[in-house]
């Protein structure tokens, strides 16, 4: 399955934008990516609680992990609560590599970005790249499906679908409040959903530092891939 979050993880990241849109303004879907993009990079730090269910291991199973990401500097840190399977793992993404530490086994996985790509996230969800939204996008195109509300807290569905055919569609509700995300979806062969979640507990520039999103149990084996 395709990695189905361009959108996702370029919203996630945005901090809150400070410009309103005049009520009279018609946004596109660039329109709206943009202003997301814009906040992203006006943000130091986001962190958010991203909970639902996703098919894991070929079943639907409940999804619930939080996020902690410093865009600036391409680092991530994902600690995972459900499924059970990956309860208390913890995943440290840069732009060199992906670090996952393994609770069970104490033992922490490294592997080179540009590989563990291939094989990253829970039904597609791609984490490798919460920092990079600009190549996230690049092989993604997107349009926009829905406004609803009044300016100034209007809601809008986006969907990301892959340019080179694929039949997997993201879609993504961004509230115009903080140009931010409050849910997504995944779409499968046949408009299937293949995953349901929302973010909540959204907080930006809490004062995160590199240092700590990369800290991992010192005594783990160190296994590299």
């Amino acid at each position: 399955m395709q990695k189905f979050l361009p959108l996702l993880t370029l919203a996630a990241l945005g901090g809150m934008a400070q410009a309103q849109t005049p009520n009279a303004q018609t946004l596109s879907a660039q329109d709206i990516v943009n202003k997301v993009d814009a906040a992203q990079k006006a943000a130091r730090d986001v962190s958010f609680r991203l909970s639902g269910t996703a098919a894991f291991e070929s079943s639907n199973q409940k999804i619930d992990l939080t996020v902690k990401t410093i865009p600036a500097q391409n680092v991530a840190r994902v600690q995972f609560a459900a499924p059970d399977a990956l309860a208390d793992n913890i995943m440290v993404a840069d732009k060199n590599e992906v670090r996952q530490y393994m609770f069970l086994t104490n033992q922490i996985t490294v592997t080179p970005t540009s590989k563990a790509a291939n094989n990253a996230g829970i039904g597609g969800l791609d984490f490798n790249q919460l920092g990079n939204t600009s190549a996230m996008l690049s092989n993604y195109t997107v349009k926009l499906l829905s406004t609803t509300g009044a300016a100034g807290s209007r809601v809008f569905q986006l969907e990301a679908a892959p340019k080179n055919g694929g039949t997997d569609r993201t879609r993504v509700w961004i509230t115009e409040a903080g140009w931010r995300p409050n849910r997504i979806q995944l779409l499968g062969q046949g408009g299937k959903v293949m995953a349901d979640m929302t973010i909540s507990a959204y907080k930006t520039n809490a004062g995160l530092t590199a240092a700590a999103l990369k800290m991992l149990p010192k005594d783990a084996q160190i296994v590299r891939q």
